[in-house]
């Protein structure tokens, strides 16, 4: 017996609201192509991202790159959050307003704080705009992982660390949602355009099945009935570009690597 197969968009679910109108109109939108599947929400990403069950899920560059060789891209959404482009996406460089009119390199020694190591927006951007900075082979006094841009944002404000990489994405979305937890920070500048977060689908998902999914993702991003929640979700559109797209995510890494800069 078969369990039905997993919908889930676990990247950007900070006003669950308009996640959830967004998984209930794909859902509906699937049904209309003869495709089920259930709406699960995920602490733990990775094996939910590597379960053969995963009809459709958000996962970041980094992983689909170094770790996620099996899963099928379906696509990836344009967004409409200030600092994209296109198919792309930035992070900012984040401080507290005391320190807003410093640059980048004016941190050295000073402390960072970080989603997660395999997060290409906090992580593997940040680690790629000190790389040319670093002495032998160190920029920061310390990094901190924090789990998520959320906690990143919270260390931050209670003087824990002292600079971050925050996705622009989750930024705009926060500024419309949570505003307080922005409070008291500056974006003090940021990174280059890197791919934008890839829709994937598992190894075990038919020709057919993929079909429909880019099928319902273009519709959703298409149909007039559905531009207030996309509206709500920064989503501009949605479009299928190859997966050697992301090969630049992996090019960041190496790039720091030959800088001698292979963790922050």
């Amino acid at each position: 017996m078969h369990s039905m197969p997993i919908l889930s968009l676990p990247m950007y679910d900070i006003h669950h609201p308009t996640t959830l109108g967004l998984t209930t109109a794909l859902t509906t939108l699937l049904t209309q192509r003869g495709v089920l599947a259930e709406v699960e929400w995920h602490n733990d990403l990775l094996p939910h991202w590597r379960d053969d069950n995963v009809l459709l899920s958000q996962t970041c560059g980094y992983p689909l790159v170094a770790l996620l060789p099996d899963v099928q891209l379906v696509g990836a959404f344009q967004s409409s959050a200030q600092g994209c482009e296109g198919l792309r996406y930035r992070s900012w460089l984040v401080a507290r307003k005391e320190d807003e009119n410093l640059t980048l390199r004016d941190f050295r020694g000073r402390r960072a704080v970080c989603n997660s190591e395999d997060s290409h927006s906090g992580y593997n951007s940040l680690r790629y705009v000190i790389a040319p900075l670093a002495r032998a082979g160190t920029f920061f006094s310390t990094t901190l992982l924090s789990g998520s841009h959320r906690q990143s944002l919270t260390a931050l404000r209670e003087q824990r660390a002292d600079i971050a990489a925050i996705d622009c994405i989750t930024w705009a979305l926060l500024r419309a949602h949570h505003p307080e937890e922005l409070a008291g920070l500056e974006i003090i500048g940021e990174t280059p355009l890197c791919a934008a977060l890839p829709l994937i689908t598992s190894a075990k998902t038919d020709a057919a099945t993929l079909e429909h999914l880019r099928s319902a993702l273009t519709e959703l991003t298409k149909d007039k009935k559905y531009q207030p929640l996309l509206a709500q979700s920064l989503i501009g559109g949605f479009a299928v570009p190859e997966r050697a797209f992301y090969d630049e995510v992996q090019a960041w890494e190496d790039q720091a690597a030959e800088y001698g800069v292979t963790a922050l």
